[in-house]
């Protein structure tokens, strides 16, 4: 390859026999490229020792290289005031970045600010991934604004009909149901649900759809005295268990919409020298790393952050280069441990 002066994408396009977009869209992991002429593209890319220079590219095109990552306040018992299972996710969305050679702003915002203030008006970020925003219908308004200022953004979320914008999230109706059909099979009857059962916490109302079913298909009541509304803390876990405690209900299981839920009711448990799983089975929903560390070590539904975050970052880039993206389920999968009795 003969190239006189520092090679263009023009050169490479002319050795791959392509057009110099598809140059562009290959060297930067656009999923429009299929994987043979993506290497081909690479493959010639280097034997030119060829660079993508960032700064130019940002100029033409008008993008920061850069996507914002927004933490949404969640009382937790520390001072981070983020949710762990966010964490968690956190690892993946920033490597999914750095794979395709954007930079991550991370910003924690509170609820209570004008959190939809554009950050692509002012070039901070080519689009925003939205993590933890509270109740649903109180931001509704806010998601609305975003599509009308034509705000590139996705988040984390159950996928809703008629909603604003792209929405990535997992089965919750499945994870609902899978558990508490897991808890059926130990033998449970009474299965009680902590965490809210409303379209203003849509993923934990999916939950107990879910939970809802199992019972039903099983043969079941669905008792409403054994529905308590909690948030994703510890503290919210243990006083709603609390409170199902002194209502006095027979229950032999408690399936949480969370597992630091759950977590707070083990405490609620303990305190009242109940016994988990012998006297009353316990699970959770998310798999955060303390699960299989508490003691005993928490049955629940598992998520796949690692495939969450890369699809975050995906439809992200893809809706940032006007290209075609849509809303996503992620399947789950059970996590069984001691405190539901599978070990």
């Amino acid at each position: 390859m003969n190239i006189k002066g520092k090679a263009t994408s023009l050169d490479i396009a002319h050795l791959a026999g392509v057009s110099q977009p598809t140059v562009s869209r290959a060297l930067r992991g656009s999923p429009m490229v299929n994987e043979e002429t993506r290497k081909r593209i690479q493959a010639i890319a280097e034997q030119l020792n060829y660079k993508v220079d960032k700064n130019a590219s940002n100029l033409r095109t008008q993008h920061s290289g850069t996507i914002a990552l927004l933490f949404f306040e969640d009382p937790t018992p520390d001072d981070s005031q983020i949710n762990p299972f966010f964490l968690s996710m956190l690892g993946s969305i920033t490597r999914a970045c750095a794979l395709r050679g954007y930079d991550l702003l991370i910003s924690f915002q509170q609820l209570s600010t004008d959190w939809q203030a554009d950050y692509e008006d002012s070039n901070k970020a080519d689009g925003l991934i939205l993590l933890g925003y509270g109740d649903y219908l109180e931001s509704q308004s806010r998601l609305e604004r975003l599509v009308e200022q034509g705000t590139h953004f996705v988040r984390w979320g159950a996928v809703l009909p008629g909603q604003p914008g792209i929405s990535i999230g997992c089965d919750n109706f499945q994870g609902g149901h899978d558990i508490t059909q897991h808890l059926l099979r130990q033998g449970r009857r009474d299965i009680a649900f902590l965490g809210h059962a409303s379209n203003h916490y849509p993923e934990f109302f999916e939950r107990y759809r879910g939970y809802a079913h199992a019972l039903l298909t099983s043969g079941q009541k669905v008792q409403p005295g054994l529905q308590f509304d909690a948030i994703t803390t510890e503290q919210s876990g243990y006083e709603a268990a609390c409170e199902l405690l002194e209502r006095g209900t027979p229950f032999d299981a408690i399936f949480a919409a969370s597992d630091l839920i759950a977590i707070g009711a083990m405490k609620a448990l303990h305190e009242r020298g109940m016994r988990v799983p012998e006297d009353v089975a316990v699970a959770g929903f998310d798999d955060i790393p303390m699960a299989g560390f508490v003691n005993p070590s928490l049955s629940t539904v598992q998520q796949d952050t690692k495939l969450a975050g890369t699809i975050l970052v995906e439809t992200l880039l893809a809706l940032i280069n006007n290209e075609p993206a849509e809303s996503r389920t992620i399947p789950v999968t059970l996590a069984l441990r001691r405190s539901s009795g599978a070990i």
